[in-house]
């Protein structure tokens, strides 16, 4: 009876592990409405975090990232990098990119 449960276990940890690491965890901002831009962005930048993401408060300007031009689409995502950072740091540094889309002149 041991030895199953402790087989259940990895097998639980094991699939835990991979629905954290294949979660998709994106926020996409569109002040127009409209489908996703899925091009290049404009502007990206990682931002630190700490302890899941409770520690750590950043602000993008974005009228300094598109340098007076409209925004057509903000973003925040946690890349694969983002989620690499968190599982070596066991969830101490968890980084977020920022992405920003700004109006073609």
């Amino acid at each position: 009876m041991d030895r199953k449960f402790r087989v259940f276990q990895k097998i639980g940890l094991v699939l835990l592990l991979a629905a954290i690491v294949s979660a998709c965890s994106t926020v996409t901002i569109r002040p127009y409405g409209g489908p996703k831009d899925r091009s290049q962005a404009d502007y990206i930048d990682s931002k630190p975090f700490y302890l899941g993401g409770p520690i750590g408060k950043h602000k993008v300007d974005v009228n300094e990232a598109c340098e007076g031009k409209e925004v057509t689409q903000m973003q925040t995502v946690t890349t694969s990098s983002d989620w690499f950072l968190s599982i070596i740091t066991l969830g101490i540094y968890t980084p977020r990119t920022a992405k920003v889309w700004c109006e073609e002149e």
